[in-house]
């Protein structure tokens, strides 16, 4: 009996060695099951943020792992850099591969950074409104292949808010009052938005809770951290007025009226912070150990408000409800303000450096005055289309700071777009530098991603990708918020600077050169058109080229109209009109860019007629006019446009049409009143919340060619 006993305790930590390993094989069943029966994983002791090893070991792939997520992105740096596969928000390259690839010589991979994180408040809404359980998981996926073990998990924090107010003493409308629909989270949460989009039906509000609760799970099993929201003191607008604590009104935010900010040094913020972290127990559990949740974001009112003891006591609350935890605070603007970092423990903290393709504030804030930070890119704003990504510029400001007098803070790097449906090579660049010591060549690592997105070595793809290299994704000095914007989906006028309130038409890029890169490109499509990543990435070249002269086009409407030319205005409009029409004839030929596919994900992820409605609702309006009724706020319109099928030629092509009508009138001596667009958007949103009827589709070949040749 002893013998037996002593056995079992020896076998105990062999087998929970191997339960640590079993969520990344039902991840590698799940996303490669040609490769879950030829793989091992084995327990690898290290102090190391994560370490892994691959070799071939009597005909099974070993892959030794210090833990769960460590292992996981061993299975990714063999897909990709032995298997040339690879799993992206734009389409997967997964198809198995016979004879798996034998590792010969041990590699070892050894993590540079200590937290790898991922998610902006906006992707919540950007990407993820209408995310079922099943793209939860997948998306999951793909951070835990990456490498990711921070992450935000935001999904189910109404269920939090309604029981905290109703413990405060508020009704069911009050609350309904208070929590956004579900394309508003990010901005609820950031404490720049109330009610709009709402009331988020009851269902919906429980089904958010439980993704959330297997969210949790999940990324726990596979070593991914979740980053909950921390109560900083945002309370609704209305809490003012059934108590005489000390409130901050906060305003509004554009055309919004803000939730106000409880003074943290009130007594009152003591009792709201204990509901409330009382209530997140309850629903999500005590093992939380990052928090996230920004004071005063962007323009944030702190008059009457003592910053360094505010910081001091929002910190004090989240220890003592979570003690150890991590305050996970956004470098963005002048956030978070000195003042309050004065009042921190800056050993429970982590600042991000948000914007880090453009700001250096590491550098200039001396490290946040000696906080641990990581290294961020946002990268795409609003999700709006656009080839983009400054890839070197990436790769060196890490570097950089690793080798500065503020290494010692630098704890890791992150990706914060605010929509992660676009420029593949971006993330995966970024999170790689969380496993990359020695400094990148963008120029060498891009010949790899070529290979491993497509699945093969091409000519065509590896020259056009180094081609790309120095236009769409070169590090051009210079600030600019994502990607040069579409012309097509401007709202219509004879000035157009930019298509969203703070973007931009400039191309910082040879788009002649770009053009001649995309043709170069599209010369593989006979060899790889079976191929969904190379089908997807043509079609978004393309795409750019066609976006690039319309403008080129657009300018000489104007200058026709300018000069009270009819001719040359109706030749040249009708020419600009046929380019947006070809966009749709071109994005119609994948589902991937085609409206319908993400009005049925928002119809689907509905669990009651109620909620589909209200979805259709939500994600209409944000990506045309985004939100409120205001006209002298009318500044986010078009802020998360789309470069979709359905959308382009039901929505941006009729709007161009009635524009033109216009302007001919006027060269024609008409006199008619100047379209008001900001009525017919709104209207357009209310007769459309239904799935578009599809056109048939055209070859792409013959698309590609027909737009190539112009």
């Amino acid at each position: 009996m002893r013998k037996l006993t002593y056995l079992l305790v020896l076998l105990l930590p062999l087998q929970l060695f191997a339960q640590q390993f079993d969520p990344v094989k039902a991840l590698v069943k799940r996303r490669a099951p040609w490769l879950s029966d030829h793989v091992i994983f084995k327990p690898l002791k290290s102090n190391s943020p994560g370490v892994f090893e691959l070799q071939t070991i009597n005909n099974k792939l070993v892959i030794s792992a210090s833990g769960s997520n460590a292992a996981a992105v061993g299975v990714n740096w063999y897909l990709k850099y032995y298997c040339h596969r690879s799993m992206s928000h734009m389409g997967d390259n997964l198809t198995p591969v016979l004879p798996l690839p034998v590792v010969n010589k041990k590699t070892t991979i050894e993590a540079a950074a200590v937290y790898r994180y991922a998610l902006n408040y906006c992707t919540y809404n950007y990407t993820m409104s209408f995310y079922t359980w099943a793209d939860w998981e997948r998306e999951i996926d793909w951070m835990a292949l990456n490498g990711v073990n921070t992450m935000l998990a935001v999904e189910g924090m109404e269920a939090v808010w309604q029981n905290t107010l109703r413990k405060v003493g508020y009704n069911e409308k009050e609350i309904n009052d208070f929590i956004v629909g579900p394309a508003y989270t990010a901005w609820w949460l950031m404490g720049n938005i109330e009610g709009w989009g709402g009331p988020m039906p009851q269902s919906q509000i429980d089904n958010r809770k439980l993704i959330q609760q297997k969210m949790m799970k999940r990324m726990r099993e596979l070593g991914i951290e979740p980053v909950l929201q921390g109560f900083y003191g945002m309370v609704p607008s209305s809490l003012k007025s059934k108590s005489k604590a000390h409130i901050i009104d906060q305003l509004t935010w554009g055309a919004f009226k803000r939730p106000d900010i409880l003074d943290p040094t009130d007594p009152e913020f003591s009792r709201m912070a204990e509901i409330y972290y009382t209530e997140m127990q309850a629903l999500y559990g005590k093992n939380i150990r990052f928090f996230a949740g920004d004071p005063f974001h962007e323009g944030g009112k702190t008059d009457g408000v003592d910053l360094k003891k505010a910081g001091a006591a929002i910190q004090a609350s989240m220890q003592k409800y979570y003690p150890g935890s991590t305050w996970v605070l956004q470098g963005w603007q002048d956030n978070p303000k000195q003042a309050m970092l004065d009042g921190l423990d800056k050993s429970k903290i982590l600042v991000q450096e948000l914007f880090g393709e453009f700001t250096n504030n590491w550098k200039k804030r001396k490290a946040y005055d000696g906080s641990p930070f990581i290294w961020c890119s946002v990268n795409n704003f609003g999700e709006r289309p656009g080839l983009y990504g400054k890839l070197q510029r990436f790769a060196d400001e890490v570097d950089s700071a690793r080798n500065s007098d503020y290494s010692k803070y630098l704890k890791g790097v992150g990706i914060m777009p605010e929509g992660i449906n676009n420029n593949p090579p971006d993330y995966d660049l970024m999170l790689e530098l969380g496993w990359r010591k020695a400094h990148v060549d963008t120029k060498n690592w891009i010949n790899d991603y070529a290979e491993y997105r497509y699945g093969k070595q091409n000519e065509h793809t590896s020259n056009a990708w180094q081609g790309f290299l120095q236009t769409v994704y070169h590090s051009r000095p210079g600030y600019q918020e994502g990607a040069g914007e579409s012309i097509f989906c401007a709202r219509p006028a004879l000035k157009v600077k930019s298509i969203s309130s703070w973007g931009t038409l400039t191309r910082d890029y040879d788009t002649v050169q770009f053009e001649k890169a995309v043709k170069e490109f599209a010369k593989a499509l006979p060899v790889l058109g079976s191929s969904a990543t190379y089908k997807i990435d043509l079609i978004n070249m393309v795409r750019q080229v066609l976006a690039n002269k319309g403008t080129l086009i657009f300018n000489n409407v104007v200058t026709a109209y300018n000069n009270k030319d009819l001719q040359a205005f109706n030749e040249k409009s009708t020419k600009f009109l046929s380019m947006i029409k070809l966009t749709d004839e071109l994005l119609n030929t994948d589902k991937y860019f085609r409206l319908n596919t993400y009005l049925k994900q928002a119809i689907n992820s509905g669990n009651t007629p109620e909620e589909k409605a209200n979805n259709l609702k939500n994600i209409l309006m944000q990506i045309t006019y985004w939100g409120e009724n205001n006209r002298a706020e009318d500044n986010l319109h078009e802020y998360a446009y789309k470069e979709w099928a359905g959308l382009i030629d039901n929505y941006y092509l009729p709007r161009w049409e009635i524009y033109f009508n216009y302007l001919r009138g006027n060269l024609q001596g008409q006199n008619n009143p100047e379209p008001d667009f900001f009525t017919w958007e709104h209207k357009w949103v209310d007769e459309n919340q239904k799935l578009i009827t599809e056109k048939p589709q055209r070859a792409l070949q013959e698309v590609v060619n027909e737009i190539l040749a112009m």
